[in-house]
């Protein structure tokens, strides 16, 4: 699987790359403006121009396939990892207090991320043209009332929400449909393993459909080259160096709410997890990371169980790094787009987030899938998602190594809340 991954991951840079090169020899031998339009005659395309429209035909293919798996993989996903929490009031006050934690995390992340873009502003040199089908609509249509607002959460025919992807009212269904199953006990259990059987077909689909991400790469290069130039590759090398620094910003937070609930052993915590967080930034997975992690929080003191608990919760509900990334690309695409979201619109896009993106952390490229769903739900085009795939796996190294750390973080606070933090192995040696 590693091998798979990082062999794709390979074929993504070289079609990244391939597309820059063709793109570029395109724009030095066409890429010259459209003839003026002769008044009362049809506008006149640059050869550059035609060639962008027509290459782009791979990226379309690969979005549409994106948005096809979208609803089954967000209700079955979703539904699995509600049904097997259990009954929410046997879990009691443990887990009252981790999703406390989740939910926190998880809102200072994304607001985090929205704050960042908003003042380092990564996309408004690219200056996209906004596409024929999006500016017939405008953003005007994404400018939701309170009213309007639930209208659109709470869906009337979850058929009907499917059909049109309209991923906030799946998931309000799968919540409810996941607790349910919850609560019925074992009745509900062949529904709950039927729905873990369409959940990893549809994980499999979905590494299907990631590997046709390469041409998808290429073709929105050499497009974006074709008619942009090279110059908007000082772009890329500004978005990933902002997201770095958005990053460690958010490092430095959870750090610091550690320090005032652990004291002076969260450096020694940060210590610890050392190895595991190189490891899932070596990967670009913070899965891969999980058996060390358990081992470093379990010698750090933690007790057994509520590790055994909190971790792998962790792993579909407190995703910090990847929720930085939704708020910060989602934006960047429509910066790029010159679209303008009012602060209602922000906040209303951050609430969405911090709903659809849980319950998917096990898919391939997960925050390319929830971005889609918000993108649509915001009439920002889809198409922007293709600025981000060519260097998406080095951003996911370090959101993976930020998972790990809020994960990690989670553990031990909540061990910290039910006094169950012990010595740490190292103090145990000292003393």
């Amino acid at each position: 699987m590693k091998k798979s991954s990082n062999l794709l991951t390979l074929f993504i840079f070289i079609a990244m790359l391939l597309g820059i090169g063709t793109g570029y020899a395109v724009y030095s031998i066409y890429g010259t403006p459209a003839a003026a339009a002769v008044p009362g005659g049809p506008v006149q395309q640059s050869t550059a121009q035609i060639f962008a429209d027509r290459i782009s035909i791979l990226t379309d293919i690969f979005l549409r396939l994106v948005k096809m798996i979208i609803a089954p993989l967000v209700f079955s996903t979703l539904v699995v990892g509600v049904a097997k929490m259990g009954d929410i009031k046997a879990v009691g006050r443990i887990g009252g207090k981790t999703m406390l934690w989740f939910i926190s995390a998880t809102f200072v992340s994304l607001f985090l991320g929205l704050v960042l873009v908003n003042i380092m502003k990564p996309g408004i040199s690219l200056n996209l043209p906004l596409p024929d089908t999006h500016a017939a609509t405008g953003i005007a249509k994404a400018d939701m009332t309170l009213k309007g607002f639930f209208h659109h959460v709470v869906p009337d025919s979850v058929i009907d929400a499917m059909a049109k992807n309209e991923i906030l009212q799946i998931v309000i269904f799968s919540l409810f449909f996941g607790i349910a199953a919850a609560a019925i006990g074992d009745k509900a259990a062949p529904v709950v393993k039927l729905m873990d059987a369409i959940a990893h077909i549809m994980l499999k689909v979905t590494g299907f459909v990631m590997n046709f991400a390469p041409f998808a790469v290429f073709g929105a290069m050499a497009a974006i080259i074709a008619v942009k130039g090279p110059g908007i590759l000082i772009t890329y090398g500004k978005f990933i160096i902002q997201f770095y620094a958005g990053l460690l910003s958010l490092w430095v937070v959870l750090a610091l709410v550690g320090f005032l609930i652990l004291g002076k052993r969260v450096f020694r915590l940060l210590g610890g997890i050392k190895d595991p967080l190189l490891l899932a930034f070596g990967t670009a997975s913070s899965e891969a990371a999980y058996p060390r992690t358990m081992a470093e929080l379990e010698r750090f003191g933690c007790d057994n169980r509520i590790v055994s608990f909190v971790l792998p919760l962790g792993y579909s509900f407190n995703l910090d790094g990847s929720m930085m990334y939704m708020t910060f690309a989602s934006l960047f695409i429509a910066q790029a787009y010159g679209m303008h979201l009012g602060i209602e619109q922000q906040i209303t896009m951050l609430l969405v987030l911090m709903i659809t993106s849980k319950g998917i952390a096990g898919v391939p490229r997960a925050s390319l899938v929830v971005i889609a769903g918000t993108l649509s739900m915001f009439h920002i085009p889809e198409a922007g998602l293709l600025l981000l795939l060519g260097v998406d796996h080095l951003l996911d190294m370090g959101r993976s190594a930020t998972n790990v750390i809020g994960n990690a973080m989670a553990t031990a606070v909540v061990s910290k809340w039910e006094n169950k933090l012990g010595p740490s192995d190292a103090t145990e040696s000292l003393s």
